[in-house]
Protein backbone atom coordinates (compact mmCIF):
# COMPACT_ATOMS: atom_id res chain seq x y z
CA UNK A 1 0.00 0.00 0.00
CA UNK A 2 1.65 3.46 -0.89
CA UNK A 3 1.90 5.63 1.90
CA UNK A 4 -0.32 8.60 2.64
CA UNK A 5 1.47 11.55 3.78
CA UNK A 6 -0.65 14.71 5.19
CA UNK A 7 1.24 17.95 6.08
CA UNK A 8 0.20 21.49 6.65
CA UNK A 9 1.60 25.06 6.87
CA UNK A 10 0.05 28.00 8.61
CA UNK A 11 -0.31 30.98 6.74
CA UNK A 12 1.02 33.73 8.12
CA UNK A 13 3.10 35.89 6.45
CA UNK A 14 5.37 35.58 3.75
CA UNK A 15 7.48 32.26 3.76
CA UNK A 16 11.29 32.40 3.88
CA UNK A 17 14.37 30.35 3.68
CA UNK A 18 13.95 28.39 7.43
CA UNK A 19 10.41 26.90 5.36
CA UNK A 20 12.50 26.29 2.56
CA UNK A 21 14.87 24.07 4.09
CA UNK A 22 12.75 22.89 7.38
CA UNK A 23 9.97 21.72 4.98
CA UNK A 24 9.18 22.60 1.51
CA UNK A 25 12.64 21.00 0.25
CA UNK A 26 11.49 17.74 2.16
CA UNK A 27 7.98 17.79 0.80
CA UNK A 28 9.05 17.69 -2.71
CA UNK A 29 11.47 14.90 -2.64
CA UNK A 30 8.42 12.95 -0.26
CA UNK A 31 6.03 13.79 -3.05
CA UNK A 32 7.98 11.60 -5.45
CA UNK A 33 7.78 8.46 -3.20
CA UNK A 34 4.21 9.02 -1.69
CA UNK A 35 0.25 10.16 -1.89
CA UNK A 36 1.11 13.19 -0.59
CA UNK A 37 -1.65 15.97 0.46
CA UNK A 38 0.13 19.60 1.68
CA UNK A 39 -3.06 21.48 3.72
CA UNK A 40 -2.73 25.39 4.21
CA UNK A 41 -4.01 25.62 7.45
CA UNK A 42 -5.60 28.73 8.26
CA UNK A 43 -8.02 28.25 10.89
CA UNK A 44 -4.50 26.64 13.14
CA UNK A 45 -3.40 30.20 12.01
CA UNK A 46 -6.27 31.68 13.28
CA UNK A 47 -5.92 30.05 16.79
CA UNK A 48 -3.29 31.60 17.92
CA UNK A 49 -3.16 35.42 16.10
CA UNK A 50 -7.21 35.48 15.96
CA UNK A 51 -6.13 39.31 15.78
CA UNK A 52 -4.75 39.06 12.28
CA UNK A 53 -7.29 38.01 10.34
CA UNK A 54 -6.66 39.80 7.54
CA UNK A 55 -3.36 39.16 7.22
CA UNK A 56 -3.46 34.85 7.79
CA UNK A 57 -6.35 35.62 4.49
CA UNK A 58 -4.27 37.26 2.12
CA UNK A 59 -1.16 35.27 3.13
CA UNK A 60 -3.44 32.14 1.59
CA UNK A 61 -2.76 32.54 -1.96
CA UNK A 62 0.80 33.72 -1.45
CA UNK A 63 1.22 30.68 0.33
CA UNK A 64 0.09 28.54 -2.76
CA UNK A 65 2.08 30.43 -4.76
CA UNK A 66 5.77 29.88 -2.92
CA UNK A 67 4.59 25.98 -2.62
CA UNK A 68 4.37 25.71 -6.40
CA UNK A 69 6.82 27.73 -7.30
CA UNK A 70 9.38 25.44 -4.99
CA UNK A 71 8.58 22.68 -6.73
CA UNK A 72 4.94 21.00 -4.83
CA UNK A 73 3.42 19.69 -8.36
CA UNK A 74 -0.57 19.97 -7.93
CA UNK A 75 -0.13 16.73 -10.52
CA UNK A 76 1.09 14.48 -7.87
CA UNK A 77 0.32 16.56 -4.60
CA UNK A 78 -2.68 17.59 -3.50
CA UNK A 79 -3.20 21.31 -2.16
CA UNK A 80 -5.95 23.00 -0.22
CA UNK A 81 -6.83 25.12 2.40
CA UNK A 82 -7.75 24.09 5.10
CA UNK A 83 -11.17 26.29 6.10
CA UNK A 84 -12.83 25.52 3.08
CA UNK A 85 -12.87 21.23 3.57
CA UNK A 86 -15.64 22.04 6.45
CA UNK A 87 -14.80 18.05 7.89
CA UNK A 88 -11.91 19.55 9.46
CA UNK A 89 -14.20 21.24 11.94
CA UNK A 90 -16.53 18.57 11.80
CA UNK A 91 -14.19 15.74 12.80
CA UNK A 92 -12.60 17.72 15.36
CA UNK A 93 -15.94 17.90 17.21
CA UNK A 94 -16.38 14.55 17.72
CA UNK A 95 -12.79 14.03 18.91
CA UNK A 96 -13.00 17.01 21.14
CA UNK A 97 -16.29 15.18 22.96
CA UNK A 98 -13.34 12.35 23.46
CA UNK A 99 -10.06 14.14 24.41
CA UNK A 100 -9.40 14.71 28.32
CA UNK A 101 -8.29 18.03 29.33
CA UNK A 102 -4.94 16.38 30.80
CA UNK A 103 -3.63 15.16 27.55
CA UNK A 104 -3.71 18.80 26.08
CA UNK A 105 -2.70 20.57 29.35
CA UNK A 106 0.60 18.35 29.42
CA UNK A 107 1.24 19.10 25.49
CA UNK A 108 4.99 20.61 25.62
CA UNK A 109 3.99 22.80 22.85
CA UNK A 110 1.46 24.20 24.47
CA UNK A 111 3.34 25.28 27.42
CA UNK A 112 5.70 26.27 25.87
CA UNK A 113 3.64 29.09 23.73
CA UNK A 114 2.14 30.37 26.83
CA UNK A 115 5.60 30.98 28.13
CA UNK A 116 7.20 32.66 25.04
CA UNK A 117 4.44 34.45 23.56
CA UNK A 118 3.36 37.32 25.68
CA UNK A 119 1.38 39.80 23.23
CA UNK A 120 -1.04 37.64 22.80
CA UNK A 121 -3.42 35.90 25.58
CA UNK A 122 -3.30 32.45 24.40
CA UNK A 123 -5.09 30.55 26.73
CA UNK A 124 -8.67 30.29 25.34
CA UNK A 125 -10.36 27.25 24.49
CA UNK A 126 -8.88 27.22 20.93
CA UNK A 127 -5.88 26.90 21.28
CA UNK A 128 -5.64 24.97 24.05
CA UNK A 129 -7.75 22.06 21.37
CA UNK A 130 -4.94 22.62 19.15
CA UNK A 131 -3.76 19.24 18.93
CA UNK A 132 -7.54 18.12 18.14
CA UNK A 133 -7.55 19.53 15.36
CA UNK A 134 -4.57 18.56 14.21
CA UNK A 135 -5.33 15.04 14.58
CA UNK A 136 -8.52 15.37 12.86
CA UNK A 137 -6.57 17.08 10.05
CA UNK A 138 -4.48 14.21 9.34
CA UNK A 139 -7.15 11.47 10.09
CA UNK A 140 -9.67 12.92 7.67
CA UNK A 141 -7.76 12.17 5.36
CA UNK A 142 -6.88 8.25 6.66
CA UNK A 143 -3.14 9.57 6.32
CA UNK A 144 -0.36 7.06 8.13
CA UNK A 145 2.36 9.16 8.25
CA UNK A 146 3.40 12.87 9.01
CA UNK A 147 6.99 14.54 8.21
CA UNK A 148 7.76 15.74 11.40
CA UNK A 149 11.34 16.76 13.32
CA UNK A 150 11.35 15.30 16.80
CA UNK A 151 10.37 18.33 18.73
CA UNK A 152 6.75 17.58 17.62
CA UNK A 153 6.91 13.64 18.18
CA UNK A 154 4.00 14.62 21.38
CA UNK A 155 1.57 15.83 18.18
CA UNK A 156 1.60 12.54 16.75
CA UNK A 157 1.71 10.28 19.59
CA UNK A 158 -1.28 12.21 20.80
CA UNK A 159 -3.21 11.66 17.56
CA UNK A 160 -2.71 7.90 17.73
CA UNK A 161 -4.20 8.27 21.23
CA UNK A 162 -7.54 10.39 20.27
CA UNK A 163 -7.18 7.59 17.13
CA UNK A 164 -7.21 5.05 19.34
CA UNK A 165 -9.71 6.14 22.03
CA UNK A 166 -11.90 6.92 19.10
CA UNK A 167 -11.98 3.14 17.57
CA UNK A 168 -11.89 1.70 21.27
CA UNK A 169 -15.55 3.98 22.32
CA UNK A 170 -17.07 3.01 19.27
CA UNK A 171 -15.69 -0.28 19.01
CA UNK A 172 -14.36 0.20 15.32
CA UNK A 173 -11.05 0.34 13.56
CA UNK A 174 -11.63 3.47 11.91
CA UNK A 175 -8.92 4.74 12.02
CA UNK A 176 -5.22 3.32 12.16
CA UNK A 177 -2.00 4.49 14.09
CA UNK A 178 0.09 7.25 12.20
CA UNK A 179 3.92 7.28 11.78
CA UNK A 180 5.92 9.78 11.95
CA UNK A 181 8.32 10.49 9.22
CA UNK A 182 11.55 12.42 11.18
CA UNK A 183 13.29 14.76 9.02
CA UNK A 184 16.48 16.03 9.47
CA UNK A 185 16.23 19.40 8.84
CA UNK A 186 19.30 22.00 8.84
CA UNK A 187 19.78 23.89 11.58
CA UNK A 188 18.73 27.12 10.52
CA UNK A 189 18.67 30.58 13.23
CA UNK A 190 17.61 33.91 12.08
CA UNK A 191 19.77 36.52 10.87
CA UNK A 192 20.68 37.87 14.72
CA UNK A 193 21.55 34.96 15.50
CA UNK A 194 17.79 34.01 17.17
CA UNK A 195 15.48 31.31 16.10
CA UNK A 196 14.43 32.36 12.83
CA UNK A 197 11.00 34.14 13.00
CA UNK A 198 8.44 36.96 11.17
CA UNK A 199 7.98 38.54 14.42
CA UNK A 200 11.60 39.09 15.04
CA UNK A 201 12.18 40.57 11.94
CA UNK A 202 15.14 38.24 11.00
CA UNK A 203 14.52 36.36 8.02
CA UNK A 204 15.21 36.33 4.49
CA UNK A 205 11.70 35.87 2.26
CA UNK A 206 11.61 33.66 -0.79
CA UNK A 207 10.12 36.76 -2.49
CA UNK A 208 13.07 39.31 -1.64
CA UNK A 209 14.46 40.67 -4.38
CA UNK A 210 18.08 40.87 -4.72
CA UNK A 211 18.80 43.78 -3.16
CA UNK A 212 17.02 43.24 -0.10
CA UNK A 213 19.09 39.88 -0.12
CA UNK A 214 22.02 41.62 0.20
CA UNK A 215 21.07 44.54 2.80
CA UNK A 216 19.57 41.88 5.05
CA UNK A 217 22.57 39.73 4.65
CA UNK A 218 24.89 42.52 5.77
CA UNK A 219 23.25 43.07 8.75
CA UNK A 220 23.53 39.28 10.01
CA UNK A 221 25.55 38.63 13.18
CA UNK A 222 28.92 37.22 12.93
CA UNK A 223 31.43 35.50 14.65
CA UNK A 224 31.38 37.65 18.25
CA UNK A 225 34.96 36.59 19.21
CA UNK A 226 36.46 38.46 15.92
CA UNK A 227 36.49 41.89 16.73
CA UNK A 228 39.73 43.04 14.49
CA UNK A 229 39.90 42.03 10.38
CA UNK A 230 43.32 40.35 11.10
CA UNK A 231 42.05 38.62 13.87
CA UNK A 232 41.03 34.69 12.63
CA UNK A 233 38.32 34.06 12.36
CA UNK A 234 36.05 31.26 14.20
CA UNK A 235 33.82 29.81 11.59
CA UNK A 236 31.90 27.07 13.28
CA UNK A 237 30.58 29.87 16.03
CA UNK A 238 29.23 31.86 12.98
CA UNK A 239 25.63 31.96 11.73
CA UNK A 240 27.22 33.26 8.56
CA UNK A 241 29.25 30.20 8.28
CA UNK A 242 26.03 28.10 9.02
CA UNK A 243 24.43 29.67 6.04
CA UNK A 244 27.15 28.70 4.07
CA UNK A 245 26.53 24.82 5.11
CA UNK A 246 23.49 24.91 4.14
CA UNK A 247 23.37 27.13 0.98
CA UNK A 248 26.23 26.67 -0.75
CA UNK A 249 28.54 23.35 0.58
CA UNK A 250 30.65 23.82 -2.48
CA UNK A 251 32.14 26.95 -0.25
CA UNK A 252 32.74 25.71 2.98
CA UNK A 253 36.22 24.50 2.72
CA UNK A 254 36.93 27.72 0.90
CA UNK A 255 35.10 30.20 4.03
CA UNK A 256 36.64 28.17 6.68
CA UNK A 257 40.52 28.94 4.97
CA UNK A 258 39.99 33.09 4.91
CA UNK A 259 38.12 32.98 7.90
CA UNK A 260 40.94 31.23 9.96
CA UNK A 261 43.69 32.85 8.03
CA UNK A 262 42.08 36.10 8.29
CA UNK A 263 42.06 36.97 4.34
CA UNK A 264 38.53 38.04 4.26
CA UNK A 265 37.00 39.86 6.48
CA UNK A 266 32.76 39.33 7.65
CA UNK A 267 31.62 42.03 5.27
CA UNK A 268 33.21 40.28 1.80
CA UNK A 269 31.97 36.90 3.43
CA UNK A 270 28.48 38.28 4.18
CA UNK A 271 29.03 39.94 0.52
CA UNK A 272 29.75 36.05 -1.12
CA UNK A 273 26.94 34.78 1.33
CA UNK A 274 24.30 37.08 -0.44
CA UNK A 275 25.56 36.11 -3.88
CA UNK A 276 24.55 32.45 -3.34
CA UNK A 277 21.28 33.02 -1.80
CA UNK A 278 20.33 35.49 -4.53
CA UNK A 279 21.51 32.52 -6.74
CA UNK A 280 19.17 29.81 -5.04
CA UNK A 281 16.07 31.91 -4.83
CA UNK A 282 16.85 32.95 -8.70
CA UNK A 283 14.77 29.94 -10.48
CA UNK A 284 11.83 30.24 -7.28
CA UNK A 285 11.28 33.62 -8.20
CA UNK A 286 11.37 32.67 -11.64
CA UNK A 287 8.82 30.98 -11.09
CA UNK A 288 6.44 32.63 -8.67
CA UNK A 289 6.28 35.48 -11.25
CA UNK A 290 4.83 33.34 -13.41
CA UNK A 291 2.51 32.59 -11.21
CA UNK A 292 1.78 35.83 -10.14
CA UNK A 293 1.09 36.56 -13.85
CA UNK A 294 -1.78 33.91 -14.19
CA UNK A 295 -3.63 33.62 -10.56
CA UNK A 296 -6.22 32.44 -12.41
CA UNK A 297 -3.81 28.77 -12.82
CA UNK A 298 -3.69 28.87 -9.09
CA UNK A 299 -7.21 29.34 -7.83
CA UNK A 300 -7.67 26.32 -10.36
CA UNK A 301 -5.27 24.42 -8.55
CA UNK A 302 -6.43 25.41 -4.89
CA UNK A 303 -9.91 24.50 -6.45
CA UNK A 304 -9.20 21.41 -7.62
CA UNK A 305 -7.76 20.41 -4.48
CA UNK A 306 -10.24 21.24 -2.40
CA UNK A 307 -12.36 18.88 -4.77
CA UNK A 308 -10.38 16.36 -3.90
CA UNK A 309 -10.08 16.71 -0.43
CA UNK A 310 -13.75 17.22 0.15
CA UNK A 311 -14.40 14.06 -1.71
CA UNK A 312 -11.92 12.35 0.86
CA UNK A 313 -13.73 13.79 3.81
CA UNK A 314 -16.59 13.71 3.20
CA UNK A 315 -16.52 9.44 2.56
CA UNK A 316 -14.09 9.67 6.16
CA UNK A 317 -17.16 11.27 7.88
CA UNK A 318 -19.95 9.55 6.73
CA UNK A 319 -17.82 6.45 8.01
CA UNK A 320 -17.56 8.46 11.89
CA UNK A 321 -21.52 9.08 11.62
CA UNK A 322 -22.09 5.54 10.76
CA UNK A 323 -20.20 4.20 14.05
CA UNK A 324 -20.99 7.45 16.21
CA UNK A 325 -25.03 7.25 15.63
CA UNK A 326 -25.20 3.80 14.52
CA UNK A 327 -27.04 4.93 11.23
Amino acid sequence: MTKKVFSAMRPTGKLHLGHLVGALHNWVDLQEKYSCIFCIADWHALMGQYDQGQEIHESIFDMAIDWIACGIDPEKSLLFVQSEVKEHLELQMFFSCLTPLGWLERNPTYKEQLREIATRDLQTYAFLGYPVLQAADILLYKANAVPIGEDQLPHIELTREISRRFNHTYQAELFADCEAILTETPRLLGLDGRKMSKSYQNTIALSDSPDDVRKKTKQMFTDPKRLRLKDPGHPDECNVFRYYNVFDPDKVDDVREWCTQAQKGCTDCKAILAESLIEELKPIQEKRAELVDDKDRVRDILAEGRKKAQAQAQETMAQVREVVFKV
